[in-house]
């Protein structure tokens, strides 16, 4: 087990980009573990764009549309309130832009994340930085600091946890949907620290035949 952090609890870095469901599933999977078992998550930006601004020619071309128009905006927005006004923010504000952007159907608008800045009392103005490349040296650090760990072939969410030596072990994912809670949460958080701890274990896959269930 790595060392605890400030709090006494065994930190989570959990990397996201809020416009990914999927990443959106496991996120709220990890606040569940957060409420049975002895964890903090850490919440760090990833994204998309940066992830795939080196292949788009050979993405879809929807997707491509997608990366291009939509993806960079949440991201700069959730890291200016990062460097303005500190790490906290981070999860509150994931959340917020989650809830509208998902579970709401509202999508990555300029009027949703308006709404999630006001719902989280971080300034309206915030949502400026969506068209403004002011920190994207932070944005790309942060999501260099990610990859570092898991490698390049991934997509969001990548999750560090501690291995068997202490250190920790990055991956992508889990993939899951709709996300479980209570203890069906624990379980699926005890079965990732079991394979974290494999020496050797890289991957568990299967087709996905369910769209993300935002309960």
């Amino acid at each position: 087990m790595s060392e605890n952090g400030k709090s006494g609890k065994t930190p989570v870095d959990f990397w996201f980009d809020p416009l990914c469901p999927w990443a959106w599933m496991t996120s709220r999977w990890m606040l569940e573990v957060e409420k049975v078992r002895d964890v903090e998550v850490r919440w760090h930006v990833m994204s998309l764009a940066v992830l795939n601004e080196d292949r788009l020619d050979e993405l879809p071309e929807e997707y491509r549309e997608m990366l291009e128009t939509k993806a960079w905006g949440p991201v700069r927005v959730v890291i200016a309130a990062q460097q303005k006004h500190g790490d906290e923010t981070i999860g509150e504000l994931y959340t917020a832009l989650g809830t509208r952007f998902h579970n709401l159907g509202e999508g990555p608008t300029r009027e949703a994340v308006v709404s999630a800045l006001k719902d989280v009392g971080l300034p309206e103005d915030l949502a400026d930085y969506a068209d403004s490349d002011e920190y994207d040296t932070q944005l790309r650090a942060s999501h260099q600091e990610g990859i570092d760990k898991v490698g390049q072939d991934v997509g969001t969410p990548v999750i560090a946890v501690p291995g068997a030596d202490g250190e920790q072990v990055a991956f992508f994912g889990p993939v899951v949907t709709p996300a479980p809670k209570g203890e069906a949460a624990a379980k699926l958080w005890d079965g990732t620290l079991l394979v974290a701890s494999t020496p050797g274990f890289y991957e568990i896959k299967r087709t996905r035949t369910q769209g993300p269930i935002f309960d």
